[in-house]
């Protein structure tokens, strides 16, 4: 539950171990560094969706998991789709303006 401190502009989340002053952006370095992370990981799971394949020591061992476990593509371009869409909302909200609580 948000407290509400009407003197000082401060909320206060989970018993005041989180604040956040009234009207205040989300730092510059962050919002970049979500574009960086989501980019990353996305990239990360779709590279390596299927295993290690092309490695040399484990190449054979991921295809035969591969042969037996059996894999789809497609629902693993459907998650990285999923992870895209979260990646568009909340990189799309840390660069909204500043809205205030009146």
């Amino acid at each position: 539950m948000a407290s509400k401190d009407d003197t000082s502009g401060i909320k206060e989340y989970a018993g005041g171990w989180i604040t956040e002053r009234k009207a205040t952006d989300v730092p510059t370095f962050l919002k970049y560094a979500y574009i960086v992370i989501f980019l990353g990981t996305i990239s990360y799971g779709v590279y390596f969706m299927n295993g290690e394949a092309g490695e040399s020591d484990r190449a054979a061992l991921v295809s035969q998991l591969n042969q037996a476990t059996g894999h789809s593509d497609v629902f693993m371009y459907i998650v990285a789709l999923l992870a895209a869409v979260v990646a568009i909302a909340v990189i799309r909200f840390a660069f909204s303006k500043v809205h205030t609580d009146d």
